[in-house]
């Protein structure tokens, strides 16, 4: 029996609203509209759900309000680093890079160390040779250079001096069901003001930031990403999906509103003094179409295609 097909994204967990929306809530929509209506053509033309979740990442890779690709955060030595990730969930497959500096769409590149290689995961100067024999668009890491984003990194190097608290989140990503039913999942960010050069987050790990599986659910996450990698999170959504037999919402919020919260109350390194367990969270759809948008801070830019073929774009709760 055919699907009907859903597409949900995200651009990114919001922490702290005062200094994370740095444009009008107009420009954000727009430019949430544009990743979905390009997605979804696909699929509503029968395409794979990959191919729409490549496709609307892209759109939010090139768009520098997002932190991602073009508006990737600027590391502690002021370069852009950026890392990926895609999984197919009807054979599980997946692929990652990370570190990357000079592969302008590095979601694209992810898919490449997926279908084109026999490894999952490819980092560095290796993932952009790679990425550029099979055709993926290299530039001058110059591309990445946003004055806007640059003048947030001196910022923030002003507020670390002062010890403050710094929202370290920055992520975009994808979910979607395509007309036979497969799901896919991909994931794509900058990192964080300041990180150092060699920090990978959770975007590219297979079950931290990124995961599918045809049997459960496909999830892309976004916020405090050590979190993330720590509790497995996108893959423990899944799991309590397949052993518990939670649905997709009771299971999101278990993982977003307890576990994640747990592990930020448990932790004896509080990132920058962080008073307050506000940590991020996830899109994500299950076998059977349903969709969760849930997240523990006071926003997230996200929306989804509604069964009528209808745009819905939102950025706080």
């Amino acid at each position: 029996m055919k699907k009907i097909p859903v597409l949900v994204i995200h651009g990114g967990a919001i922490i702290d609203p005062k200094v994370e929306l740095i444009t009008t809530h107009k420009e954000y929509i727009n430019s949430l509209h544009k990743a979905l209506k390009a997605g979804y053509k696909i699929l509503y033309k029968k395409g794979s759900a990959l191919d729409a979740v490549e496709t609307s990442i892209r759109l939010l890779e090139d768009n520098p309000l997002f932190n991602a690709g073009k508006g990737s955060a600027f590391t502690d030595s002021c370069e852009n680093k950026m890392d990926a990730a895609i999984m197919d969930g009807q054979f599980l497959e997946a692929g990652a890079v990370a570190a990357v500096d000079s592969i302008k769409n590095p979601i694209s590149a992810a898919r490449i160390a997926m279908e084109k290689t026999q490894n999952v995961f490819l980092v560095g100067k290796s993932a952009e040779q790679i990425a550029s024999s099979h055709g993926v668009e290299i530039v001058n890491p110059k591309y990445f250079y946003d004055e806007r984003r640059y003048k947030r990194f001196l910022q923030v190097k002003e507020e670390q001096k002062k010890n403050k608290q710094i929202a370290k989140k920055g992520t975009v990503g994808a979910v979607a069901m395509d007309i036979d039913g497969n799901l896919a999942a991909g994931t794509s960010t900058g990192g964080y003001h300041t990180k150092p050069s060699g920090r990978i987050g959770d975007s590219p790990i297979i079950g931290a930031g990124t995961y599918a599986n045809n049997t459960t659910c496909a999830i892309s996450g976004t916020g405090y990403g050590e979190y993330f990698i720590r509790g497995v999170l996108a893959y423990d959504i899944s799991a309590l999906m397949e052993y518990k037999s939670l649905s997709l919402k009771e299971a999101a919020e278990e993982v977003i509103f307890k576990k994640q919260v747990k592990l930020w109350k448990n932790t004896t390194r509080k990132l920058l003094h962080n008073t307050e367990p506000k940590t991020g969270g996830i899109i994500g759809i299950d076998k059977d179409g349903n969709f969760t948008m849930t997240f523990n801070c006071p926003g997230m830019f996200r929306g989804y295609v509604d069964k009528t073929g209808n745009l819905n774009a939102y950025i706080l709760k």
